[in-house]
């Protein structure tokens, strides 16, 4: 196995975990928070997704799904089309209150693709790779690359849990 094909695997992982915690459920369930400060699983869909669309366009040196593909636009949110997430608030998690799976998966789905398409022609020599140089010691893209799957399994396992807790309340 390359390690090319270790990332799509890695990332098609993904994939499954960010649909098995959306599938079926609508805006209600997506928007719903275990807590009042919790993290709604539409939150978290959208921020691992911004998060992985910042990382990787930004290694890839492309344009960011979100602006390039009008992303931004269909989901209308009140931030700058640089956000992210990091650092949102409860007000901020509740503004993705009533997005629909369908946006959310679509929204990854594009995402997903062109992550696919960039790391899929990667070889073992790319990823030394200097991508960041604000940390000690510098990011490396391989080490980078681990960073966005470790964040998008973290945060898709929480929506999955959001998921089982408000099935089981039914």
């Amino acid at each position: 196995m390359t390690s090319a094909e270790l990332l799509v695997d890695a990332f098609g992982r993904v994939r499954e975990n960010v649909h098995g915690a959306v599938a079926g459920l609508g805006q209600d369930e997506l928007s719903a928070r275990i807590d009042p400060d919790a993290n709604s699983i539409a939150w978290l869909i959208w921020h691992l997704t911004r998060v992985q669309d910042d990382h990787i366009a930004d290694v890839a040196n492309l344009e960011q799904v979100w602006t390039a593909a009008g992303w931004a636009k269909r989901f209308d949110l009140p931030f700058v089309d640089e956000a992210t997430g990091y650092g949102h608030r409860a007000a901020e998690v509740a503004e993705l209150d009533g997005i629909s799976a369908d946006l959310l998966l679509g929204y990854y789905d594009a995402v997903h693709a062109q992550t696919i398409d960039y790391v899929s022609g990667l070889v073992d020599a790319d990823l030394p790779r200097i991508v960041d140089t604000r940390w000690d010691p510098p990011v490396t893209l391989g080490v980078r690359l681990i960073s966005v799957v470790d964040d998008d399994i973290q945060h898709s396992g929480q929506a999955a849990y959001i998921r089982g807790v408000l099935l089981r309340r039914r």
